[in-house]
């Protein structure tokens, strides 16, 4: 049966080898599909294309191969990995999303987010979002040279951990309004993102949302056919 999978927040660094290894081993048991779409946070970090330090060209080798043998292949910037540009694209076979987007699947149409702009209640984050997300701010971090943009993702990292530690769940969660109010704005009923880390299948009001896990001691995806949709998740030691 024609399959398509669903992937997000695998936060692929060198101090986690495993979860590559993982990756690989996903991307050969379902290398079947019609196509495979990661919606954000591949990388832990991303400091731009020039970057090769592990596990980028890994990574980039794994999906290219994947992509050869025939299923489709699209990946959408996360919170983690937003300087994601064309040099990575054709070196792993990828086509960049932008975010949100909307795609027929199997006759559903459905919305596919990375999901850290649906947190609209940590205003601090929102404004964080903006920032990085501002071309004249990329400009001029991508113009640094590489060993100095590893020391600020790091320094970033660091904050992040620290700031998220200290906030309520609710807080780093999606808000019920902003995916109302997103389902409304594209008119369609089905969703599907990441970035919470809080995997599970949603009715909502205006729809269902389907949340994609991280990958840790388990892997998480969605396996979509023309019958629906399902959560699968499984040891990355299988």
């Amino acid at each position: 049966m024609a399959c398509t999978y669903f992937i997000s927040d695998l936060h692929l660094t060198s101090e986690r080898p495993a979860i590559t290894r993982a990756l690989g081993h996903f991307l050969h048991e379902y290398r079947h599909a019609d196509a495979l779409y990661i919606l954000g946070d591949l990388f832990e970090t991303w400091i731009g294309d020039d970057d090769t330090a592990p596990p980028g060209p890994e990574a980039c080798a794994l999906l290219a191969r994947y992509a050869s043998a025939g299923p489709q292949l699209f990946v959408m910037h996360g919170n983690r990995d937003f300087l994601l540009a064309g040099r990575f694209a054709r070196a792993s076979g990828a086509t960049l999303l932008p975010d949100p987007v909307v795609i027929d699947l199997y006759g559903r149409p459905t919305l596919l987010t990375h999901g850290d702009a649906l947190c609209t209640a940590d205003t601090e984050y929102q404004a964080f979002r903006r920032q990085v997300r501002d071309p004249d701010w990329q400009a001029n971090f991508l113009a640094r040279p590489v060993a100095q943009r590893r020391e600020i993702a790091a320094a970033a990292r660091n904050m992040s951990r620290e700031a998220v530690a200290g906030k309520r769940e609710d807080i780093v969660d999606v808000t019920p309004e902003a995916v109302a109010a997103l389902l409304r704005e594209h008119g369609v009923a089905h969703l599907i993102h990441g970035h919470t880390h809080r995997p599970g299948h949603h009715i909502e009001p205006d729809g269902e949302r389907w949340v994609l896990g991280e990958w840790g001691e388990d892997c998480y995806c969605v396996e979509a056919n023309e019958g629906g949709n399902r959560l699968i998740n499984y040891s990355i030691y299988q």
